[in-house]
């Protein structure tokens, strides 16, 4: 039997991304008037494909988070330079960086994985951080809404070397994973505040161990690992949410004003759309 409430959300979202798509170059030049200054650095990784989607996560920062002190969009090097001026154009705040420093002391594979693989160069940028006081990592496919005030006071906070997202079930690579409990509280590497330069070993040595390419998830299990290891703790996931129960549902069951975020991870990405359209 054909759900069509599902498949209308599809259409819906697709047709709602691509008119938003066409209209970039009026989007980035209404300005946003933030309700806020909050002393966070943000750092975006993305690329060319993602565009409408990071110049809307951004815009939906600004407008209900607030505006940070830098706002640093890193590109996996596809983005074309009108795409970047595009992004540079939604506020001051925003610049996009095409380079990371990487220590080259690390071992060889380690070394080849965060300057080579797409998912590695992610990795290379979220163990960057923080440099200069307290760090939001944020995937592109994440909006936020009207209770990302609640950014403010974690920010301020500071009780913890870092906060995460809750994943709604253990999406990993598995073969990083020695003992099942290590599966237990899963982490999503798409949205992170770190307050604290964090100790990567636990997931580095796991990736040297490593048998075979690295797969999508394993920076995914890296970031699961770390955070565990140096006691981070998790996101109100009220507030800060990622679920996909909802996806072959026409609704989105999540967004509303009292909600701080959502990341709308692949299987849900329509809703992304649907919901920004209203």
């Amino acid at each position: 039997m054909i759900n069509y409430p599902y498949h209308l959300a599809r259409l819906e979202g697709r047709i709602a991304r691509d008119l938003y798509r066409a209209a970039l170059p009026l989007v980035v030049r209404r300005k946003i008037e933030p309700p806020r200054q909050i002393d966070l650095d943000v750092l975006a990784y993305s690329n060319e494909a993602t565009l409408p989607e990071q110049v809307a996560s951004i815009r939906s920062f600004l407008k209900f988070a607030g505006r940070p002190k830098r706002f640093s969009v890193f590109t996996d090097g596809t983005h074309t330079e009108e795409s970047a001026r595009l992004l540079e154009q939604i506020d001051p705040v925003v610049n996009i960086q095409r380079s990371l420093a990487i220590p080259d002391e690390l071992p060889e594979k380690i070394l080849t994985y965060l300057t080579t693989h797409p998912m590695g160069k992610q990795l290379a940028l979220i163990m960057s951080a923080p440099a200069n006081g307290p760090t939001l990592y944020v995937d592109s496919d994440v909006l936020f809404f009207p209770g990302a005030s609640d950014l403010v006071t974690r920010a301020a906070a500071r009780d913890a070397p870092a906060y995460y997202l809750c994943d709604c079930r253990f999406s990993g690579d598995e073969r990083l994973i020695l003992d099942p409990p290590e599966e237990k509280y899963p982490v999503n590497a798409g949205f992170l505040l770190l307050f604290k330069n964090l100790d990567w070993a636990l997931g580095l040595e796991r990736l040297l161990q490593l048998r075979g390419d690295p797969n999508f998830f394993t920076t995914q299990t890296i970031v699961h690992l770390t955070m565990h290891l140096n006691g981070a703790k998790p996101l109100d996931p009220q507030k800060y949410v990622l679920q996909i129960d909802d996806q072959c549902v026409y609704r989105d069951h999540y967004g509303g004003p009292a909600l701080a975020m959502r990341h709308y991870v692949n299987n849900v990405r329509h809703k992304f759309w649907t919901h920004f359209a209203r």
